[in-house]
């Protein structure tokens, strides 16, 4: 009861429209000699604390991010003492509330996705939790400032309406880094019953007859949770909001005419054994055991953590154990595919905000800095020269010691969070030559080409911000509209209520009544600002 009662408070503050406060016990601002730029910096004993969540694949094995190879070389190379302070494991976003209502003891950087907080940033800047960051990048961040002037589209993506830049931000600097998950397809499956990898909706009916016929417990098997994903681009529409390719305007996909065809092709293949019974109720981890164990023939899952984890897993008993990584399949063959779900090269997450509270605002700046400078961004993409990679004809190579467990006999993933943020996200600019050796397998690495749609971010909706009176208007209406969708579809695709006119007009008239319309307005107009950045 009492973690309920706090909870709540927390949310009551940050709806109430009050001041945060910012106290706490503060060190003096540092004397710095050191020109902006140039490392490592001269700052005397000051220390700088540092918020962020412990990513999962350090915190097997380090519980502070600067007892980490990598924290331990950003301190050397920078010159700046960091204190981490991180949340328990699961409770980022509460432990994240109670820090900026509380306004106790505050640190001096906060890492986090200031794109999610109720209001948005500018609401954060405004109750003097964070500062706007333009005169303090223009003096202290020469190497993020020249970044952003370089990328007018960078720069449009990390300011707010108002023009207030509020973070050092993670970016993800490559076509090849918006593309992580997709449709996946056992190879192995498909060549044994000399089957053609499926280009259309109706070439995958078929394949999934297949598999049915071959005994697949679940032809086609995942978390009900990531539904978005489940043919839905190849119907001209995506999930929730997205922008329409033909007026560059933003849409609401589960009310697009085709929403109803997709429901009805996904009801009917579950009524026929193609779809997993257990579609709706499914954890993630029996999914990797379906997925593992041969129970399930297709999916949808990433590169990493799906396809080359369930791979590395089969193959100790399966050696011929191949998955494909697809393109979202078109409903008529030789259609162009439109739309399909990249990641933004930024989408808020794990980027850096500097507090009101910061007497070391200026040396914050430098220490946040550093990820954007060309040595600073190898430490964050590749780690320790000499250590975790080498330059090899000046392309930055993990060495077989990190690849192969870091000494430890860990998995790559760990030994490479170890040294690199390339594999999670921070203040820095993500680059591509780090996926293509993260990526072991080949199929892997082919996936990611096939699922590669160039033009498709320009319909996946930017990282725009509403007013803070938009964003709970908002709030309010998507939570209630979200949840009724989520319950509707899936009594149709499982059966227990059927999908006839009557009822999809119904469906349709609530979702009009519960103001998806006013909620579509909020978010062309929170669009047209976002364009109209400078």
């Amino acid at each position: 009861m009492k973690r309920t009662i706090t909870f709540a408070f927390v949310l009551l503050i940050l709806f109430s429209g009050l001041v945060f406060a910012t106290g706490g016990a503060q060190q003096e601002g540092a004397t710095i000699s050191t020109p902006p730029g140039q490392y490592p910096v001269n700052a005397g004993d000051a220390v700088l604390k540092y918020w962020l969540n412990l990513h999962g694949n350090i915190s097997p094995n380090y519980t502070n991010f600067g007892d980490t190879p990598l924290g331990q070389e950003l301190t050397r190379r920078t010159g700046i003492r960091v204190e981490y302070e991180h949340p328990t494991t699961g409770t980022v976003q509460e432990a994240f509330n109670l820090l900026v209502a509380s306004g106790y003891d505050m640190p001096d950087i906060i890492e986090y996705n200031w794109l999610t907080v109720p209001g948005g940033p500018e609401r954060f800047i405004g109750d003097n939790v964070i500062i706007a960051l333009n005169d303090v990048v223009e003096r202290y961040a020469p190497n993020l400032r020249n970044l952003l002037r370089d990328r007018p589209d960078f720069n449009r993506m990390v300011r707010t309406d108002e023009g207030n830049l509020y973070v050092f931000p993670f970016i993800r600097g490559h076509e090849d880094l918006l593309y992580s998950q997709g449709m996946m397809v056992r190879k192995d499956i498909l060549d044994r019953l000399n089957i053609a990898e499926p280009e259309t909706m109706d070439d995958w009916y078929r394949m999934l007859v297949a598999f049915r016929n071959d005994g697949a417990q679940a032809p086609f098997s995942m978390p009900w949770s990531n539904r978005g994903r489940m043919f839905m681009p190849g119907f001209g529409f995506l999930n929730e909001f997205y922008m329409d390719h033909q007026t560059n305007q933003i849409r609401y996909g589960n009310i697009h005419p085709n929403y109803r065809q997709w429901v009805e092709t996904m009801a009917r293949w579950y009524r026929e054994g193609l779809i997993d019974a257990d579609l709706m109720t499914i954890t993630a981890a029996q999914h990797n055991q379906k997925m593992i164990s041969g129970g399930a023939y297709a999916t949808v899952g990433s590169l990493g953590g799906g396809l080359g984890v369930w791979t590395a897993a089969a193959r100790v008993d399966n050696p011929n154990y191949e998955l494909v990584a697809l393109q979202y399949p078109v409903l008529n063959r030789g259609e162009r595919l439109v739309y399909t779900i990249p990641n933004q090269p930024y989408n808020g997450a794990d980027s850096a905000a500097i507090t009101a509270a910061s007497r070391n605002a200026e040396l914050a700046a430098r220490f946040l800095d550093w990820g954007y400078t060309t040595q600073g961004n190898l430490n964050f993409n590749f780690g320790v020269d000499g250590t975790s990679y080498t330059l090899v004809n000046n392309f930055p190579t993990f060495t077989q010691w990190v690849m192969q467990g870091a000494g430890q006999g860990w998995p790559v993933a760990q030994a490479l969070g170890a040294h690199v943020r390339s594999t999670a996200g921070g203040p820095f600019v993500q680059d591509q030559r780090y996926i293509r050796q993260f990526y072991e397998l080949p199929e892997q690495y082919q996936g990611l080409r096939n699922y590669v749609l160039p033009g498709a971010i320009n319909y996946f909706r930017p990282p725009i911000t509403a007013t803070p009176n938009e964003s709970q208007e908002l709030a309010t209406i998507m939570q209630a509209i979200n949840t009724y969708v989520a319950e509707r579809t899936s009594r149709w695709i499982i059966g227990t209520e059927t999908l006839n006119d009557a009822s999809w007009n119904d469906y349709i008239a609530t979702v009009n009544r519960m103001g998806i319309e006013r909620a579509i307005q909020l978010e062309n107009a929170a669009l047209r600002r976002y364009n109209a950045r400078q």
